[in-house]
């Protein structure tokens, strides 16, 4: 488990799924404009849901996230798109409805860091995420990220395109924080 001062993060359970695709995949306008495929009606049990627990390719890692002090589930985090040539990767997360506003965004994008800085070996993460994710974009900052520009209008998620928003953190930065 990669620990964080609130959450760890750990491979995903099976009894994960269910949660998880209840309470992120189900909320479609959440799930829509946090994803770049358009919302399907996927049953949690199907292979085919976000959440599904199985053998992932190398360029993704997919974790649940659980609060420290009670070990309950409060979300999910990744890396994605992790470039081992050029040492780089994106990622994401989203937090359970009821587990929001209580200053886990920060702590999970810092538990990010350490597992792709760290245990890695990346020398670059990146951010990308709609202009209204203010909570995605302050808990970037708080972890060290810069905002690095804005895509006008490159992301369409649930009937209108949105601005896109890039933060990026370089080892060298994480290290000094």
């Amino acid at each position: 488990m990669i620990r964080g001062e609130k959450v760890g993060l750990r491979a995903r359970h099976d009894d994960d799924v269910a949660v998880l695709h209840a309470e992120l995949y189900d909320d479609v306008r959440t799930q829509a404009l946090a994803d770049s495929a358009p919302w399907r009606p996927i049953r949690a049990d199907s292979a085919k849901s976000p959440y599904a627990v199985g053998e992932h390719d190398d360029d993704i890692a997919y974790f649940s996230v659980v609060e420290l002090s009670t070990g309950d589930l409060a979300g999910e985090a990744l890396l994605w798109g992790i470039d081992t040539y050029n040492r780089r990767a994106h990622l994401g997360l989203s937090v359970l409805p009821a587990k929001r506003g209580l200053g886990l965004g920060t702590d999970i994008v810092r538990a990010l860091c350490a597992y792709g800085f760290a245990v890695r070996g990346l020398h670059r993460l990146q951010i990308e995420t709609a202009a209204s994710n203010v909570s995605m974009i302050h808990a970037g900052q708080r972890a060290g990220f810069t905002v690095e520009g804005t895509l006008r209008r490159s992301a369409w998620g649930y009937g209108e395109f949105t601005d896109e928003v890039i933060l990026g953190l370089l080892d060298d930065e994480w290290k000094t924080r």
